[in-house]
């Protein structure tokens, strides 16, 4: 809507005339004009202003001039709000334009009424040659119908969408480039194009996924860096997938046109590392497709500027990206909460037309884009937009006008830009670089182009969009356009233009032969690291007593007006209890303690999930909350000792984009603790993606090191199919080459140990994720609960021999292993072991890697033992039987039988009802203990 306030066009009686249907306004607004009511309910009551006006419209009370003025504004805002679907931002001209809502004839006006009508109606800062209202609709036509194209109704605050609005209509977004600039913008063109020909036609139907169509994203890229470090940004992140990723690659992030040949050429790509040392790139042993690695590069001015390292799953990356954003804003290495910075980082993320309306994890990450927790200060979003998806046409991949329209309901402001226009993308990158800075949120910026070849390489496009691309084969390149252009304007000569082309060519050639000489007969060495093959030593992780006490205490201090909720302030003092020996330590209270070691050791501890901070099971309490007022208050933020940063976080209800933020920030931040948490185990079905692509393979692909812990309430309770199963069979069935550790327990004094554990390898080589079965009824088990010594001493345990079984070894005939809940299940109904001299329970605590040697000692202790069960509570199909079944049978003795005690196999995890699953489980139970 207009800055200025519309009653300055009023005086005398037709000013009265406004005042008078403002009043009817108040009491009949039905009996009043549409477009008056619209213009009370934005600008309030009229206001005399002709002591001070520098206009005033003429004549006696006319209701027909009125009206005339009233559309005028009407036609004004239908410009500003409406110019976008007019506007010559499709390259290919291939789009039917609508201008009828900006036509002067739909406002029953004519050119002659508008020059009647004010300027200052309509404008706010009105350029020098509009004169009148005529002058300035033609205006806002001009600018709001050209190359670039503007959305941002959808923006709710005033002085933001004002603001906006003033930067668009003072022309800023059209000031001109200079000579200089131009010609940078050339010589950039003039590389991007000439890097895809070279691979074109040397590597001839190989696949590069080339950016061919929407060549000036490496311009809008570049133009965001330079603003964004002009403002202070120390650390970029970009997240894409893998159209035109090589070009970003070797023109944003700097990586050496030597080893992106290499790459093509099948040469050894790490023979050309730069050797100042301004480029990181790393390898894992499985290798990766060229156009899904990243790199990492610190320029001289000190800005590192990084490329994710992304799978094909195109969206997933962004959440990733903003996760390694947050925390590289993030001061983690002092006591209480972290201290962001959002000026120090910025993430920039580019996405496909078809998958940024497609994947819901874009509106994910879109929507916790202003939390406090994840919240990054703004992205700078692109659609690298080629007005097709791999052969679908737009009208079978959305239900929308543009690609970009998610994005209006997260107040996003969108800017549609012609992408054979470069000086224009150079401007909305300016742009988007000045709003991020000034409102700290989203940008979205919609670069409109096309794609110059198929889907890859190999695919012709002809047989599915034959109208599209016959006029591509007919479509100059941006380059080309480009050159034209500046040579018409004297900028530079036709033959300057041309010899920029030789350059690029014989420069890439040079390198291509060069890497072949020296690269020749030379092979990639990609092997698992040493670290990865031998896994970690468990370590001493006990802590001492006095420590853990004055810590405890500590914990439990709240400030004199700080208001405790009575009935929850009664359940934490029973906290105390242990240290004066009267009770155990539960797996809340364990993993507080833990927690708090973990800051005194120097490791900032990041916890989120769905109601994380409470936990689920109101089993954690490390946020509290003031009765009496609501204030929040975080004890572990006053403990002594700290050295590191906490933070619980309640997230949004999402788990892709949240899986993906927190893996993010510990690729970012090695030396935290980051801990995601499923509300219920089975929410992690919606993350699958994420352990797929990232967590569970990223090291062997891509030699990308990540320590994140996963925590999936796990475990059959009679409360249905689905929040039973955290699926863990999928995981297990993940699980290979060390790649990360899966663990069941069913002590809290392990779990405390395991945190610790786990927390000791993070930064180091050893480092692996940590995906957890974690508990749900057992939290306030008294057999998994601790004792205080427990805590002191001692480091995490793969296999915990059941205290009260296996005493009689020779009477052991049956070697009993489980798991969690299970296992827990059986050592309740053994009690203290009278009658059950023939078993000896195992409580297998680590699935993955599978502690096979420890079962081997465990069973070389009982000669008699004939049979060796596996109990689950999980069908046959799911749970960690079928891992542990091969592991089993070649650790057993010839004369030793391996037996699967559980649920047949089944569809669903677990029964629907309480009364089936008690049944079920009685069943295993018995077939468990029996002899």
């Amino acid at each position: 809507m207009t800055n200025s306030n519309p009653w300055s066009a009023f005086s005398g009686p037709n000013l009265g005339y406004v005042m008078d249907m403002y009043d009817l306004y108040l009491t009949s607004p039905e009996e009043v004009d549409a477009e008056l009511v619209a213009l009370f309910e934005q600008y309030g009551a009229p206001v005399d202003t002709t002591a001070t006006a520098a206009v005033a419209t003429t004549g006696a009370a006319n209701t027909g001039d009125i009206q005339k003025v009233l559309a005028a504004v009407q036609l004004a805002d239908a410009i500003r709000q409406h110019g976008h679907l007019a506007a010559d931002i499709y390259p290919l001209n291939n789009q039917t334009l609508d201008t009828t809502r900006i036509e002067t004839s739909a406002y029953n006006l004519t050119d002659a009424d508008l020059r009647e009508v004010p300027a200052s109606v309509l404008l706010t800062n009105i350029p020098a040659n509009v004169k009148n209202g005529l002058d300035a609709i033609n205006y806002l036509k001009e600018i709001y119908t050209n190359k670039i194209a503007y959305e941002f109704n959808q923006v709710v605050g005033k002085d933001e969408r004002e603001w906006i609005q003033s930067k668009i209509e003072s022309g800023a977004l059209n000031a001109p480039l200079s000579n200089d600039d131009k010609k940078a913008v050339l010589n950039m063109l003039n590389k991007v194009e000439g890097f895809e020909q070279f691979l074109h036609k040397t590597f001839v139907g190989v696949k590069r996924f080339s950016i061919e169509g929407v060549d000036a994203l490496v311009v809008l890229i570049e133009e965001i860096i330079k603003g964004s470090e002009a403002n202070g940004v120390k650390n970029i992140q970009i997240g894409m997938a893998h159209r035109g990723r090589l070009n970003v690659l070797t023109h944003n992030v700097h990586k050496p046109y030597k080893m992106m040949l290499a790459d093509f050429a099948h040469v050894p790509s790490e023979l050309f590392v730069p050797e100042d040392g301004s480029l990181k790139v790393t390898k894992g042993w499985s290798n990766d497709a060229k156009y899904h690695l990243g790199a990492t590069y610190k320029a001289p001015n000190g800005t590192t500027i990084g490329l994710a390292y992304n799978p094909s799953h195109l969206e997933v990356v962004s959440p990733v990206v903003t996760g390694q954003t947050r925390a590289a804003q993030d001061d983690t290495s002092k006591a209480g909460a972290p201290v962001q910075d959002a000026s120090k980082a910025l993430a920039i993320l580019v996405h496909g037309d078809a998958a940024f309306a497609g994947q819901g994890v874009v509106t994910e990450t879109m929507n916790y884009s202003r939390t406090n927790g994840f919240g990054t200060g703004g992205s700078v979003h692109i659609i690298a937009n080629n007005m097709i998806g791999f052969t679908t046409e737009r009208f079978d991949s959305r239900s929308t006008v543009y690609s970009s329209d998610p994005a209006k309901g997260y107040e996003v402001p969108v800017i549609h830009v012609n992408a054979d226009e470069p000086e224009a993308v150079v401007q909305v990158a300016r742009f988007a670089v000045e709003y991020r800075a000034t409102f700290g949120k989203d940008i979205l910026v919609d670069l409109i182009g096309y794609r110059r070849y198929g889907h890859n390489e190999m695919d012709e496009p002809m047989i599915t969009n034959p109208a599209m691309y016959n006029i591509v084969h007919n479509h100059e390149t941006v380059r080309a356009l480009y050159g034209k252009k500046l040579a018409a304007e004297g900028v530079l000569t036709e033959a300057d233009v041309e010899q920029l082309q030789k350059d690029i060519k014989a420069e890439l050639q040079a390198d291509l032969d060069y890497i072949k000489e020296h690269g020749a007969g030379k092979h990639s060495e990609l092997e698992m690291p040493d670290a990865v093959v031998n896994g970690f030593e468990l370590i001493e992780t006990g802590v001492e007593k006095a420590r853990l006490e004055t810590m405890n205490e500590e914990l439990l201090t709240f400030p004199e007006d700080f208001h405790v909720f009575k009935k929850l302030n009664k359940i934490l003092n029973r906290r105390r209890d242990p240290f004066q020996g009267k009770g155990k330590i539960d797996w809340g209270h364990a993993e507080t303690l833990a927690f708090g070691t973990i800051l005194q050791d120097g490791h900032p501890v990041r916890l989120t999930g769905q109601d994380a901070q409470r936990g689920t099971f109101s089993q954690r309490h490390l946020v509290l909350h003031d009765e009496q007022n609501g204030n929040e208050y975080t004890p572990l933020h006053d403990i002594s000792g700290a050295n590191a940063s906490f933070t619980a976080i309640n997230s949004p209800l999402s788990e892709a984009s949240i899986v993906g933020y927190e893996y993010g920030y510990n690729l970012q931040n090695e030396n935290a603790l980051t801990i995601w948490e499923a509300q219920y185990g089975d929410f992690a079905n919606m993350a699958q993606m994420m352990f797929d692509n990232f967590i569970s393979a990223t090291r062997s692909k891509w030699g990308v090191r990540s320590g994140i812990v996963l925590s999936l309430p796990h475990s059959a309770e009679g409360q249905g199919s689905e929040h039973t199963s955290a699926r863990l069979e999928r995981f297990l069935q993940l699980s290979a080459e060390n790649n990360w550790t899966v663990v069941m327990l069913s002590s809290a004094a392990n779990y405390f140990h395991l945190l610790r554990q786990q927390a000791a390898i993070l930064g180091t080589d050893e480092v692996r994720p940590l995906v957890m079965m974690s508990p749900k009824s057992l939290l306030r088990n008294q057999i998994v609960a601790a004792d205080v010594d427990e805590l002191t001493v001692g480091k995490f345990q793969t296999i915990i021999e059941h205290p009260t079984t296996g005493k009689n070894v020779d009477a052991v005939e049956n070697i009993v292993l489980a798991s969690g809940k299970m296992a827990i299940d059986l050592a309740e109904k053994i009690g203290e072991g009278e009658g059950f001299d023939h078993l000896h329970l195992v409580r297998v605590e680590q699935l993955y890697p599978f502690p096979a040697q420890e079962i081997t000692d465990v069973i070389a202790k009982y000669p008699n033992a004939k049979t060796i069960k596996w109990a689950q509570e999980e069908p046959q199909n799911m749970g960690s039987w079928f891992l542990a079944d091969p592991y089993l049978r070649e650790l057993a003795t010839d004369a030793q039988a391996v037996k699967y005690i559980g649920r047949p196999a089944l569809s669903s995890p677990a029964e629907g009802d309480a009364d089936a699953y008690k049944e079920a489980q009685a069943i295993v139970i018995e077939g468990s203990l029996s002899k």
